[in-house]
């Protein structure tokens, strides 16, 4: 097996080049990120940052591909690029009109549920991905198909938008999704899906020179929508379903947050939390900084990465 490290270093170097002209034309373009009014105060000084800047991502995808033009390459492409094309509509919409409520959520999920199945079709019926369900090495169970493309389906649109939530400090999912990568990397057995996510590793680290606090552009929609989408069907891909709560756990925890805060908040009138997602928590009540809360969402997403690999090796891995 041939580490593909060339096209990663091409997509690193190719990334971290491109992103100052890419910064300079959303500048020149007033495409920039309004600020909400509820987030704190150190937030508010970032009003005037460009948005969108997770469209430089795209970097890997054509590298991906004009590497590896196989059927399965593509379609991890046209995965990110879908995804992608609902948040860039999201973000488009924040910057141009300013307006912080963006597009609809509800015109939002449509597209996502629509475009996830889809995908799913295809992952069934031209891919040939089975329907079963691996808990342990032989141990698995078969759903119906039907029955496995509504929770498969509402796993992917529940997981893209969870990672869209972790999206909220300055390099924050970049650093949180690159051990999410390297899992995919590490335990792949084809060559397309190992190409792809070692390419997306080294794009987020180009990405990350300038998405570090202070973060000289956004990420937005564009780019965390499409990683949310492609890491989603990357699991379903390695049927590795039953390590998504580990795997996928900062960006659950996110989106937990923030649908415990709603229900409380409606039930009761009290907030369980400062404010969510819940990396805004750590900051409002603990006082932790933006690179603090980073480091340590990191190390837990590195942490879940380590266990998910050891329970693939010792007990799923056939």
């Amino acid at each position: 097996m041939t580490v593909p490290i060339i096209p990663a270093m091409i997509s690193f170097i190719v990334v971290a080049a491109l992103s100052p002209l890419l910064i300079a034309v959303l500048k020149k373009l007033g495409l920039i990120q309004p600020i909400r009014k509820e987030l704190p105060s150190d937030h508010q000084l970032k009003k005037g940052t460009p948005l969108m800047f997770g469209m430089i991502l795209f970097v890997g995808v054509i590298v991906a591909t004009l590497y590896s033009p196989t059927p399965l390459m593509f379609f991890l492409a046209i995965t990110y690029i879908l995804f992608s094309s609902v948040g860039f509509l999201d973000d488009f919409w924040k910057a141009s009109r300013q307006d912080p409520g963006g597009v609809s959520g509800k015109t939002k999920l449509i597209f996502q549920f629509s475009f996830t199945g889809i995908l799913l079709f295809y992952v069934v019926n031209k891919l040939g991905i089975d329907t079963n369900i691996q808990i342990y090495k032989n141990v698995s169970f078969d759903l119906p198909i039907m029955f496995y493309v509504i929770v498969i389906t509402l796993f992917v649109v529940g997981s893209a938008n969870a990672i869209n939530f972790t999206d909220g400090l300055d390099g924050l999912l970049g650093v949180v999704a690159i051990p999410t990568y390297f899992f995919f990397f590490i335990i792949s057995e084809s060559t397309e899906v190992q190409l792809f996510s070692l390419i997306m590793v080294g794009c987020l680290l180009g990405f990350l020179i300038y998405n570090i606090y202070p973060a000289k552009a956004f990420m937005g929609d564009t780019g965390s929508l499409a990683i949310g989408g492609s890491l989603s069907f990357l699991a379903v891909l390695e049927k590795v379903e039953i390590l998504i709560p580990i795997l996928f756990f900062i960006y659950f925890a996110e989106q937990l947050s923030v649908i415990l805060q709603v229900s409380s908040f409606k039930l009761t009138r009290k907030r369980i939390f400062r404010m969510t997602p819940i990396h805004y928590h750590f900051s409002l009540k603990y006082g932790w900084s933006e690179t603090t809360i980073v480091a340590v969402f990191g190390f837990v997403s590195w942490i879940g990465t380590f266990m998910c690999l050891a329970y693939w090796r010792f007990l799923l891995h056939l």
